[in-house]
């Protein structure tokens, strides 16, 4: 699942195929922008803000966002096969020496650079950004203290970066249940530090929030780890749902030991 720390991974792969480079060949596959064409023009930088991509090109931008299943890969130039089905390119992106595919995106737009802010403006400090700011985050967060923390946490205007597994390991780490209130976690300040670090140490490998190998259930404490014993306790996790309504395009899953992290 696509969070922070892989869209900064695949903004610093685009940045070393892409930026500084002319383009020949720009081949946007989204209807409203089928006739976009930067063919011929120097791509000028390539950034990630949260889990939002902008490539800058022209005096545009190409936002995505990957969503659940998107990825951009870069292949060499002379590549004519793919890793995944061609039916499934969104955005084809080439220079002399690459090509920059990014496949079953969830966004995909081009605007004016002066719009950037429709696009993530709204968005609270990026954890993996140079203008990172703890302070400002936690500010955020507690703007609204009868929250569920698991909620306040995938919020991406409190902090920019945190996906459904951040957000249920970090929980987990702090030792709180998912649904108790931003006002009752005593130890939110260490739970926005512990995001930070973890982002961070992910960015540049394989995903693993436990300090094991990065592979299955060794990388995870709780995260898809329902019925299985808990690494500390040994009490079965749970998988529950969370949301800010009842309604199930509202929730999303959470997973938690019941001994670990008591719920409210």
């Amino acid at each position: 699942m696509p969070e922070g720390d892989n869209v900064w991974f695949q903004a610093r792969l685009l940045r070393r195929a892409l930026a500084g480079q002319r383009l020949t060949r720009c081949d946007i596959r989204v209807p409203r922008y089928a006739t976009v064409d930067f063919s011929g023009s120097m791509v000028d930088a390539v950034e990630s803000r949260g889990k939002h991509l902008l490539i800058r090109v022209a005096g545009h931008i190409i936002h995505s966002h990957l969503k659940m299943e998107g990825t951009w890969q870069v292949y060499p130039a002379a590549e004519q096969r793919w890793h995944r089905p061609a039916h499934t390119a969104r955005c084809i992106l080439g220079t002399q020496h690459a090509t920059a595919v990014g496949f079953s995106l969830g966004l995909l737009e081009v605007l004016p650079q002066d719009q950037e802010a429709a696009a993530v403006g709204h968005l609270g400090p990026d954890l993996l950004g140079s203008d990172w700011d703890a302070g400002e985050a936690l500010r955020r967060l507690l703007a609204q203290p009868e929250r569920a923390v698991g909620l306040a946490l995938l919020d991406q205007r409190n902090l920019a970066g945190i996906g459904n597994i951040y957000r249920n390991e970090l929980c987990f780490l702090a030792g709180v249940h998912p649904a108790i209130p931003v006002d009752q976690v005593s130890g939110l300040e260490r739970m926005v530090d512990q995001a930070k670090r973890l982002l961070e140490a992910n960015k540049d490998r394989p995903r693993s929030t436990t300090g094991g190998p990065a592979r299955g259930d060794a990388a995870l404490w709780v995260y898809g780890r329902e019925g299985k014993p808990c690494k500390r306790c040994g009490s079965l996790i749970r998988y529950g749902t969370l949301g800010e309504t009842a309604e199930p395009a509202q929730t999303r899953g959470i997973y938690f030991c019941p001994h670990c992290q008591p719920a409210p």
